[in-house]
Parts: C-alpha cells; sequence; structure tokens
C-alpha cells in the first residue's frame, strides 16, 4: 500500500511539472508572435542643444596698437681716437667703462715733449721770418727815400742844362758848359733809374719774407696742432665704453680707445611690414605723430619709455623686407643701447568698430550670432586688425546682436544652442573652495576612504589628512561622494 501510494505521488507531481512546462512553453510562444506581429517603430530622434558662450557686439571707436620688436641704438656716438702715437702719462679717474664724463673733460694724455719742442722751434722760426719782413718793410722805406732824393737831383740837373742851353742861345754861354750840364742831367737820371731798381728789389724782399713767415706759421699751427692731439678731451657730455687702454700704455695713431654715448640720445628702431607702414603715414606721406611706448621686461621687472615716431629708413635693405622705422626716446631711464625692446605704437582711431575674441572669427571671415529661438545664423564681417588674442572687425548686420565667442566644426549656421552670456557666469553663485563637515558626514568619508583598498597608502595619508582639517577642500569632498 505504501508503495503505491508513493508512486501514485510521483505521478502526480510528474503530471504537474509537465503541465507547468507545457503553460510555460505555451506563454513563450504566445509572447514571441506578439513581438513578431507588431510593427517596427523608429525612435523618435532628439535635437542636440550646444552651450555656447556668446558675447554682445557693441561699436565703438578704437585706436588699435601696432606691436613690434627692436633694437636701441644710440643717436650721438664718437669713437674716442688718438691723432699721434705715444706713451699714456695721464688719465681721467672717469676714463673706465660706464664711467660719466663731462663736455670739455680731459680724458688721456701723452707723453708731449717732442711736441713741445717742436713748438719752441716753429715759434722761433716765427719769430725770426718776422724780423725779417720787419727789416725788408725798412730797407722799402730807406729806397724810397733814396729814389726821392735822386729824383730830385735829376729835376736840378735838368733845369741847369736847361739854362746853359739858354744862355748859349742868347750868346753868353759856351758849348763846353753846354755839355757838362748835358752830362749832369744824364748822370742823375741813370741815378734815378738805379734807385728805383732798387725799391724794387727792397720790395721782392718783402714779398720773400711774406711768404717765409707764413710758412713757418703754418709749421707753427702744425705743431701746435700736434701738441694738442697729444690729450683727448670730451666732445660732449656722456658715458664711456668698450675702454680698452691703461696708464703707461703705448697708443698708435688713430688707434680706438673706446666709445663715447649720449645717454639722453637713444632712439629704438624696429621693423614693421609695408601694410603697417602705411597706417603710419599722414596725407603728405610723412609720420604721424603716434603715442608709442618702449618696454623691456626683465625678471619681473618692467622699464618703459615714451617715444616719439621721428623718421625711417632711406632703404628696405638687402634681403629684407617691410620698412625700419626710428622712434626717439623721451626719457630713456634705464635703457642702454642694444637692448632688444617691445615697441607699441598707437595708431589713428577707427570709428563704428567691434572687439571681439579671436575665436569668434573663421578663416571665411564669418562670425556666428544668435538668431529667432536661439539659432545660429552666419554673418559676413570685414576684419580690420588682429590685437593679441581678439580681433577688430566691423560690419552693419552686426550692430547690437550676440556673437558666438568660440567657433568649433560643431556649430554652424541653424543649430540650436544655449547662450552662456558673461552676465549669467558673474552673476552665478561661486562654489566655495573649502567647506566645514558634520561630525557623521566626516566620518562617513573617512570610513569610505580607509575601507578603499585601490587607493595608494601615500594618496590615502594625504586625504584623511586634509579630511581631519576643520576647512575640507571642496572638490575632495565632491570627489569622494561621487564615488561612494
Amino acid at each position: 500500500m505504501r508503495f503505491l501510494r508513493n508512486g501514485l505521488i510521483g505521478l502526480f507531481l510528474l503530471s504537474l511539472s509537465l503541465g507547468l512546462l507545457a503553460f510555460a512553453g505555451q506563454m513563450v510562444k504566445t509572447a514571441i508572435g506578439d513581438r513578431m506581429s507588431k510593427e517596427t517603430r523608429a525612435p523618435q530622434a532628439r535635437e542636440r542643444i550646444f552651450t555656447v558662450n556668446v558675447v554682445a557686439a557693441e561699436p565703438d571707436t578704437i585706436a588699435p596698437t601696432l606691436e613690434a620688436f627692436g633694437e636701441i641704438q644710440s643717436r650721438r656716438t664718437l669713437d674716442l681716437r688718438l691723432a699721434s702715437s705715444g706713451q699714456v702719462i695721464e688719465l681721467s679717474p672717469n676714463f673706465i667703462e660706464g664711467g660719466q664724463v663731462q663736455q670739455g673733460e680731459v680724458l688721456a694724455r701723452l707723453n708731449d715733449a717732442n711736441a713741445q719742442s717742436d713748438l719752441a722751434r716753429a715759434k722761433a722760426d716765427v719769430t725770426d721770418a718776422m724780423g725779417e719782413v720787419a727789416e725788408a718793410e725798412r730797407a722799402i722805406a730807406l729806397a724810397q727815400d733814396e729814389l726821392a732824393a735822386a729824383k730830385q737831383q735829376a729835376d736840378l740837373r735838368s733845369r741847369a742844362y736847361e739854362r746853359q742851353v739858354d744862355l748859349q742861345t742868347r750868346g753868353v754861354g759856351t758849348a763846353a758848359a753846354v755839355e757838362a750840364a748835358e752830362l749832369a742831367a744824364s748822370s742823375a737820371a741813370q741815378a734815378v733809374l738805379s734807385r728805383r731798381s732798387a725799391l724794387d728789389q727792397a720790395f721782392a724782399r718783402q714779398s720773400q719774407a711774406q711768404t717765409r713767415l707764413t710758412r713757418v706759421q703754418l709749421a707753427a699751427s702744425d705743431a701746435q696742432r700736434r701738441l694738442d692731439d697729444t690729450v683727448l678731451v670730451a666732445e660732449f657730455s656722456g658715458v664711456l665704453s668698450g675702454i680698452s687702454l691703461v696708464q703707461g700704455g703705448l697708443v698708435s695713431s688713430n688707434e680706438r680707445i673706446g666709445q663715447l654715448i649720449d645717454p639722453n640720445a637713444l632712439e629704438v628702431a624696429f621693423r614693421v611690414s609695408t601694410e603697417q607702414y602705411a597706417r603710419l603715414l599722414d596725407d603728405n606721406g610723412r609720420l604721424i605723430d603716434a603715442p608709442t611706448t618702449v618696454s623691456l621686461s626683465v625678471m619681473g621687472t618692467e622699464l618703459t619709455s615714451s617715444a616719439l615716431l621721428s623718421r625711417d629708413a632711406g632703404s628696405v635693405g638687402d634681403g629684407q623686407t617691410g620698412r625700419l622705422v626710428f622712434a626717439q626716446l623721451q626719457n630713456p631711464i634705464g635703457l642702454k643701447p642694444g637692448d632688444f625692446v617691445s615697441v607699441k605704437v598707437q595708431e589713428p582711431e577707427l570709428r563704428f568698430a567691434i572687439r571681439l575674441p579671436g575665436t569668434a572669427l573663421d578663416a571665411e571671415n564669418t562670425v556666428l550670432v544668435l538668431g529667432e529661438e536661439d539659432r545660429l545664423e552666419k554673418v559676413d564681417v570685414t576684419l580690420l586688425r588682429r590685437q593679441g588674442n581678439d580681433v577688430i572687425v566691423r560690419s552693419r548686420d552686426l550692430v547690437g546682436r550676440e556673437v558666438v565667442a568660440v567657433q568649433t566644426p560643431l556649430l554652424g549656421a541653424g543649430i540650436k544652442v544655449k547662450p552662456l552670456r558673461q552676465s549669467d557666469v558673474q552673476g552665478g553663485a561661486q562654489e566655495p573652495e573649502t567647506v566645514e563637515l558634520t561630525q557623521e558626514r566626516r566620518a562617513k568619508l573617512i570610513a569610505y576612504v580607509e575601507a578603499n583598498g585601490f587607493i595608494p597608502a601615500e594618496a590615502k595619508k594625504r586625504i584623511l589628512g586634509q579630511l581631519n582639517q576643520d576647512q575640507v577642500p571642496a572638490k575632495v569632498v565632491q570627489r569622494l561622494e561621487s564615488r561612494m
């Protein structure tokens, strides 16, 4: 009986299991049929909206700044050279590298013993020549007196001869007396000719003496110049550079021993493109009086000076392009010749110009602006200048509209965007850098860090140290809670 009962129970359980399996198979078959009988529906497409930064396009009068690099030069530089050769016997205490000297100050002096002797001999020759000239003048005066006396004697002899001729005509005189008077008159005339010849010789002697005097005076001037050449004098006040001379040294003729630079007469030479150069000209083709700033940055310290455009180079130069422009420094404090500086020139003002970020303009000179329903539109603009990371453009269709600050390949005309304005960013609440945790929150975070086996030991120690402080960095708390 027990076997029969157990067999019936087993048969019942087997029948129940087969029935449940059949019911499950029927349900699966029905679900597959329902699925196959349904129509395929495409998922509804959702439009993608991008968040973009926008800036307002406000026309204004903008003065662009031309930026270039140049080199400081001296407008007044003098090479120090000694025209004579010799040994240096005296040097100025300021004759050193960077020494400040004044106009007329004696910088160096050579041994001038030979030059002094030559000058003394030349002066003696001048005295001798002057004496000879004076003697020639006295000889001329004497010859003139003798000539006058000879002329007077000739006149007396002539009148005596005429009187003897008159007496002979009246029958009183004799022929012998007339002949004697005639011979005397002829001798007197010959004496006049001799005195005239002596006077001419005296004049010739005076000319020779005057010529000799001129020559010895020139020789004396040359000797004085050679003596002056042994002394080097500063022609203007300035700073010495490139000094290569010591006391007792030997110098050759015309040897360069240094340079004298005027520190108050400096200028900067910088090269600009031809287009930039054209913007610095007025209607007459001359450089405008544009405000210019020259600056030199050294280890965080900036030396600045105002400048004024003075001239441009007469030629472009071999292998060069653009134009070389010079600007005279107004207050060159701290700047030296040879400094490599940056130059900023303020160009003429541009009216109705708009300043935008450089990333807002694409290669086709178009910008994206917000249209209706926050959809983007393309607007053509005219590029006027590039100023660092900004651009200056002009367009009538851009006034009063909002421009996308950064163009990306994902953005284009017709795309809907979510504008993010600067006022919204500034007006929004800024997240605190540190937060103060409650005891429960702090314990929860510490337990999470201690239980995490993937955090390195050094990083875990650093994080636990931050969590035990009164003020915990907000970024650390946010990062841990996002991973819990």
